[in-house]
């Protein structure tokens, strides 16, 4: 059964879930094709084929001009099974539809209650807009031959009118971010201790929280942050913050780059803010730090407080609250036999049960009944 998998969002290699999902397709024997839009040129890739239409700038663009560009290149690709990454391709998967193919929709994201969490649209436009779009999508989706969701709440949420729904979660890969912990939480004498954040910054990820919390932290611990700020006025912003001064600032980082941060490490911040669209998420960087053997500081949803708490892997905190960040911060840096035996839980409930090779197996499963 040939195989594309679709997106005209994402560049082609990151930490994205469909970037597992080709690999491990590939792995077991699929013709595996992946179309990207990020004007890097077609290559072959950890046995994938991927197909690049160009790169355009503007969202406008994106999801017009763009996502014509993709639906034009899937059908000339002619496979048995398109499997689609972002919801402007909902209309491409109709069309493949009708010319018979098999279609499987992978809702990343909870689309209808992440349009309710965008504060710089009126309140009732938020509402009509959320309403909308949960009616088109459930209208489209339910001709869709399986749904893959990210979380067990998408995936609930689709179950409510789709028979084949499954969730493939984005855990990490057993190993691949492996450190080592004993290294981390003695520092050699002059070096201070560092915790990380490591991922997309922005003021929803609680970067200004953090950032003074350095500020309020007793122990003369460090920050490293690695990733790219959104809005330059923002990083303008926090750099003028007293705590700045005990920031690391490395930018984007590769797999590599993002290895020896966490190796040099005693603590991973995943604080982000209470929004629509974040509490009932999955975040893939709080189970990297876990697989780290890093003690996760996390915000204090119910949802993250069960998968922190249940495994005996870190602190919850107010994720507005920079003082209680700070006092998360200072209980780790202080307490390093504990940060160590955290740290094991974390990578040890990740070895056991929030790993990639787990979730693949479902995957797997559905490309064998569609199969059949």
């Amino acid at each position: 059964m040939k195989v594309v998998h679709l997106t005209s969002a994402h560049p082609r290699y990151d930490t994205r879930i469909f970037h597992k999902q080709c690999r491990s397709l590939a792995a077991a024997g699929y013709p595996v094709t992946l179309v990207v839009a990020d004007g890097e040129g077609d290559e072959e890739r950890d046995g994938v084929s991927i197909v690049d239409v160009g790169r355009l700038d503007g969202r406008l663009n994106r999801v017009v001009k763009t996502t014509r560009l993709v639906l034009e290149r899937a059908r000339q690709l002619d496979a048995d099974l398109y499997h689609l990454h972002d919801p402007e391709l909902m209309p491409v998967g109709r069309r493949l539809k009708r010319l018979g193919k098999r279609v499987i929709y992978d809702a990343h994201e909870d689309l209808p209650r992440q349009m309710l969490a965008k504060h710089y649209l009126g309140k009732i436009t938020r509402q009509v807009l959320s309403r909308g779009v949960e009616a088109y999508q459930n209208r489209v989706c339910r001709h869709f031959d399986a749904i893959v969701a990210a979380t067990p709440h998408i995936r609930d949420r689709f179950e409510e009118f789709h028979p084949r729904v499954v969730d493939v979660n984005n855990f990490p890969m057993q190993g691949e971010l492996d450190g080592a912990p004993d290294a981390r939480l003695t520092a050699s004498a002059g070096e201070r201790p560092a915790v990380c954040y490591i991922g997309g910054i922005a003021a929803i990820r609680g970067i200004r929280e953090i950032v003074r919390a350095m500020e309020l932290a007793e122990n003369d611990c460090r920050l490293q942050l690695a990733g790219d700020f959104k809005v330059l006025a923002l990083e303008q912003e926090v750099m003028t913050y007293t705590g700045w001064s005990r920031v690391e600032s490395h930018g984007y980082l590769d797999r590599a780059g993002v290895r020896r941060v966490l190796a040099s490490s005693i603590a991973g911040l995943v604080t982000l803010h209470p929004t629509i669209n974040y509490l009932d998420a999955l975040p893939v960087k709080m189970f990297e730090y876990m697989s780290a053997g890093l003690p996760v500081i996390a915000s204090d949803f119910p949802l993250w407080r069960e998968i922190v708490e249940g495994s005996d892997c870190g602190l919850c905190v107010d994720p507005l609250d920079p003082q209680a960040i700070a006092e998360a911060i200072d209980f780790i840096v202080s307490h390093p036999e504990r940060a160590r035996e955290m740290g094991e839980n974390g990578r040890r409930a990740v070895t056991e049960r929030y790993n990639w090779q787990q979730e693949e197996l479902k995957l797997l499963d559905t490309y064998r009944d569609l199969s059949r």
